[in-house]
């Protein structure tokens, strides 16, 4: 498991992009590629009103990585030390094993180096001590950078908010 995830407030997401936007200028990505996505899913009618809900999409950095287990040149790694899954470019030979074998879509096509990317979790940001991209560049602080732990007390925390604010004596 990853040391670091980015938890998602849905409450506070607009659909914006701001944090797809930012990983593309992080990265220097051109049009198609996203290591990010954001997936709008709605819209749902909830009490009377008509609802859309955004689902914030990085790589999971999976414990056991589909796409490196299908990388036969070693592009794709997982590092040891805090779980981060990247591409090592210099040895992508840009088979796309890697995206067949993700069931979540996450490694994408760069058309331009004919080479794969994925979410790395700004690896070089978090290497110098900083946030990823997204987080930092989340226009309305929806993104958070934190553990596992933290992400699942937080999901914890508003839910027990919600079923509060939701009970009637």
């Amino acid at each position: 498991m990853s040391t670091y995830y980015i938890y998602q407030d849905q409450k506070r997401c607009i659909g914006c992009h701001a944090c797809e936007v930012h990983c593309k200028t992080e990265h220097d990505l051109p049009v198609g590629p996203r290591n990010v996505r954001i997936i709008p899913v709605g819209p749902k009618v909830v009490d009377s009103v008509p609802r859309i809900h955004f689902v914030f999409l990085p790589c999971f950095h999976c414990e056991k990585p589909w796409c490196v287990a299908a990388c036969p040149t070693g592009a794709m790694q997982k590092r040891e030390k805090d779980g981060i899954v990247f591409v090592d470019a210099s040895l992508c030979v840009g088979c796309k094993s890697c995206i067949t074998a993700c069931p979540w879509g996450v490694p994408q096509w760069n058309h331009v180096t004919g080479k794969v990317v994925k979410c790395d979790y700004c690896r070089h940001r978090v290497d110098a001590g900083l946030q990823p991209a997204c987080v930092t560049g989340c226009t309305t602080n929806a993104l958070r950078w934190v553990t596992p732990e933290e992400a699942s007390k937080l999901k914890r925390e508003q839910f027990a908010k919600e079923a509060t604010e939701n009970f009637h004596y």
